[in-house]
């Protein structure tokens, strides 16, 4: 089967959507299938284009069987409502051409947000009579307008055309949660055109290891250090000011140590306020490259989800299922009826706490810090759940099945995919 995968990040990105495409990607070229990828310039998290890329219109890869098809973006470090508009039509317009560089897909994988690649595609699967799955990371421009970033009415009222326009044209929509599906079907989409797909890990990559003679360790000088780790996007839904907080509370316990890996430009913020007050105890590490991801994962002690109150009930952090299948404990700082909350209860693999609360996230690192059968029950646990759930193969497994049927019918995909864990699932529950 030739498959198209629409998707506006793709390695080397090192995170959010990029990993996971990625994976899905070469995983699909190791069944026999061909694949082409059809992404911007590499940009993330730095919103910076990056070497070797630069200046460039149009550039063409293989990596591991994938065919690799990049386009210009216009990229602005800080970019402004309009900018970001900008970016999103410069990927529209560069990209289309590629999308006929290539021969007719039986199926094209399209990725949201951003919503306006919903364009180009549809075209080309006007024009080429090819159904389109459109996989959905985040609701557009619900979640954006819950956490203040979209104001504009104009622009809210167009995205959300935009929206009913991408429900209605694709052929199946593929959601993360079941909370997505929920909130779809509340949009008048009907209930048999949505398949739930979790996000994926690969379980053979991220994995426990032991502690000691970690290399990732000994070269941050955390040896016998009680790891707190918040690894992944920094950004307003996340309030990282609270983790700050939480470890302020605990400065008495020479031992525990708050780790927080993100981007540069993040750090320079929150190095800002760990000055402020006096968290000591806290390092601030730039990301760090994909293959020493396994090793930092399993330094922690303790891993960390977190969310600001207002964070719209659907988000899934990605991070989830990295975390669980490291066999790291999880202090989960979330909105409890969100579908994250749901998640970590579901998997068995953390503890939950109220955002936006410092004590509480402290009160729970502590009581973990002090209860090491405890650590050890929840990060076997949610190992288990991770195996069971979010394996990388089950992923596959459910996207060839679904690729299959719509390629081979073209009918509704309800029942057509295998059923996830029967006693612990976050889409069947």
């Amino acid at each position: 089967m030739h498959i198209l995968i629409y998707s506006y990040n793709y390695h080397p990105e090192p995170i959010g959507i990029a990993p996971l495409m990625t994976e899905l990607a070469e995983g699909l070229v190791k069944r026999g299938h061909e694949v082409r990828v059809i992404t911007g310039m590499p940009n993330y998290p730095q919103r910076q284009i990056y070497d070797g890329y630069r200046g460039k219109w149009y550039v063409n890869e293989q990596k591991n069987g994938v065919t690799i098809q990049r386009s210009y973006l216009r990229i602005q470090s800080k970019p402004n409502l309009v900018d970001r508009l900008l970016l999103e039509l410069s990927f529209v317009f560069t990209s289309l051409p590629q999308v006929f560089k290539g021969r007719r897909p039986d199926v094209i994988i399209l990725t949201v947000p951003p919503l306006l690649g919903t364009l180009p595609v549809t075209i080309f699967a006007w024009l080429y009579n090819c159904p389109v799955v459109l996989n959905v990371q985040d609701i557009l421009p619900e979640a954006a307008v819950r956490m203040g970033l979209l104001k504009n009415k104009w622009m809210i009222q167009t995205l959300a055309a935009l929206e009913k326009f991408a429900y209605r044209t694709a052929h199946t929509i593929s959601v993360i949660a079941d909370g997505f599906r929920e909130n779809l079907v509340n949009k008048g989409v009907p209930i048999d055109k949505i398949v739930c797909i979790p996000n994926w890990v690969n379980v053979n990559f991220i994995r426990p290891l032991a502690k000691e003679n970690n290399s990732w360790i000994s070269s941050h000088q955390l040896d016998g250090k009680f790891i707190v780790l918040y690894s992944g996007n920094i950004a307003l839904t996340q309030g990282l000011e609270t983790v700050i907080e939480a470890a302020v509370c605990l400065r008495h316990i020479k031992d525990i140590i708050f780790v927080i890996v993100g981007e540069s430009i993040a750090l320079q913020r929150l190095q800002e306020y760990c000055l402020l007050n006096r968290a000591d105890n806290v390092l601030l590490l730039p990301l760090q490259p994909r293959e020493k991801l396994p090793e930092m994962l399993a330094a922690a002690d303790i891993g960390l989800i977190v969310q600001k109150r207002n964070v719209i009930s659907f988000n899934m952090p990605s991070k989830i299922p990295l975390l669980l299948a490291s066999g790291s404990p999880i202090v989960c700082s979330v909105p409890a009826t969100g579908t994250a909350a749901k998640a970590i209860q579901l998997s068995g693999g953390g503890i939950i706490v109220e955002p936006e609360l410092p004590d509480a996230m402290a009160a729970a690192v502590h009581d973990l810090y002090v209860n090491p059968t405890l650590r050890a029950r929840l990060g076997k646990t949610g190992r288990q759940f991770a195996e069971e759930n979010y394996s990388l193969e089950q992923a596959l497994d459910r996207y060839e099945w679904l690729f299959s049927d719509i390629v081979a019918n073209r009918k509704s995909t309800v029942g057509i995919l295998p059923k996830l864990n029967t006693q612990k699932s976050v889409v069947d529950g």
